[in-house]
């Protein structure tokens, strides 16, 4: 019995000693398991680490090739490259204000991402668009047409214009007071004192002549004036009560584009898009415009071109008051303020007639000797490449030019040269071999800069 016991102790002390060295191997293995999935995690997630670093590189090259800034992210977050620009085509869209069912406030707008340049068109709410003018109705204005639907309106400012224009905007007067607001508000020189209460329309307006920050409350009020509670409005030279309303409705929106983009960042453009969500109706396709925005924050507000549909308000023969467009000037205006044509006069002299102003571009002087330092030119660089920027302001100056100002634009592949005064022929061909290019394009003119320089990226130092 005593033996059995011993050996019942001895087989239970081996077996004890395989389950103890089993359950070693089972934590041995187990701590080498974990190991591995350590080194198998690790891995992992230096592989995803080097892939975001990777991908942000690669990302942070494309956005300097885009440009740069803001519009470089915006350009690359939307696969863009040097080339998208020159497949995008001008925009145009109409521009409405609504108040009780009419559109009092009727704009054509246009924007070329290709050149930066966007214009506005003013069209008068009164604009005759009828067939017989003894038979006129109220109906017979342009802005009834709304009643029956925007894309009514579209068709008949299609019909008055001759440009194929698809989309509308239609803005509520509540969609400006927030927009102003979100960004602070605006400066604007409001031209007039304006005094007017309508309490049928809730419509208070009591401001001040002269530069000021106004609210969104104060800018409605700005865009609604026509005249004043005692009959006063603004002076014949201005434009009278409604040509000077739409006047100012451009200033004012000049004023707050520019305001705008001084502050345009992510956030703002998320809130703008929220606006447009809340307040504006429209039949814009966000896919079809996307592509626009990298552009439009780059725009500069110097290259917006204004004008008022020419004519001239006159009596129908039942004695409603219409406003008749002027046929061969509305001609002349569109052309000039959409398609950038030079128009001639009766002496073959190139003319710009838009706001009324007739500016003479043909020059006698160019035979006199010529002051190089006369000659302001402005340099954009379109290259992404800062030192071609600085290499053509030093050739310029090294050859007497006056460079009056200098910055970045979009992209662009070919180096451009635009002549804004009929700069002299000598001075050009100095130009041509600074830009090293052949051809030169007129522009209009303007106050800074007889001449712009784009450098594109096929310039070579």
């Amino acid at each position: 019995m005593e033996k059995k016991s011993k050996e019942e102790d001895i087989e239970n002390k081996g077996k004890n000693r395989v389950e103890n060295k089993n359950k070693n191997k089972d934590k041995n293995n187990k701590k080498n398991n974990k190991k591995k999935k350590k080194h198998i995690g690790l891995r992992i997630f230096l592989i995803i680490l080097l892939i975001l670093i990777i991908c942000g590189a690669v990302f942070a090259v494309k956005v300097v090739q885009n440009g740069g800034g803001m519009q470089g992210v915006l350009k690359t977050s939307l696969g863009h490259d040097n080339d998208t620009v020159n497949k995008l085509e001008k925009l145009y869209c109409l521009i409405l204000g609504q108040s009780e069912n009419l559109t009092d406030t009727i704009m054509l707008a246009s924007y070329d991402p290709k050149t930066q340049e966007a214009a506005l068109l003013s069209i008068p709410r009164d604009t005759f668009i009828g067939n017989d003018v003894n038979y006129a109705s109220t109906l017979d204005k342009i802005n009834a047409v709304y009643q029956n639907g925007a894309e009514n309106t579209l068709k008949e400012v299609r019909e008055l214009t001759g440009i194929n224009v698809q989309y509308y905007l239609k803005v509520d007067t509540e969609a400006l007071k927030v927009l102003v607001d979100e960004i602070g508000g605006v400066y604007f020189d409001v031209p007039i004192d304006m005094h007017y209460t309508d309490k049928r329309q809730n419509l208070y307006i009591d401001l001040k002549a002269g530069y000021q920050l106004l609210d969104g409350d104060k800018a409605e009020q700005v865009v609604r004036f026509r005249h004043n509670s005692d009959g006063t409005t603004y002076p014949y030279e201005y434009g009278g009560e409604d040509l000077g309303r739409m006047k100012t409705q451009r200033a004012f929106l000049t004023a707050l584009i520019e305001q705008c983009l001084g502050k345009m960042d992510i956030n703002t453009i998320l809130s703008f898009l929220d606006i447009m969500e809340k307040y504006v109706e429209t039949n814009l396709d966000f896919d079809a415009i996307k592509d626009y925005v990298p552009y439009v924050i780059d725009f500069k507000i110097d290259d917006l071109k204004t004008a008022t549909l020419p004519g001239e308000s006159g009596q129908a023969p039942n004695g409603l008051w219409f406003y008749f467009p002027a046929e061969e000037e509305a001609e002349q205006t569109i052309n000039e303020l959409f398609y950038g044509a030079k128009l001639e006069d009766e002496n073959g002299t190139d003319t710009n007639t838009i706001e009324g102003n007739t500016v003479d571009s043909n020059s006698t002087s160019n035979e006199n000797i010529i002051d190089e330092s006369e000659i302001t030119v402005e340099v954009l660089n379109g290259s992404g490449d800062t030192n071609n920027l600085s290499e053509v302001v030093k050739r310029l100056e090294a050859e007497g030019f006056t460079v009056a100002q200098t910055g970045n634009t979009s992209i662009t592949s070919n180096t451009t040269i635009i002549d804004r005064d009929n700069t002299p022929e000598s001075s050009l061909e100095k130009i041509k071999e600074i830009a090293g290019i052949e051809n030169v394009s007129t522009g209009d003119a303007s106050a800074t800069s007889k001449v712009t320089i784009i450098i594109g990226t096929d310039y070579v130092m």
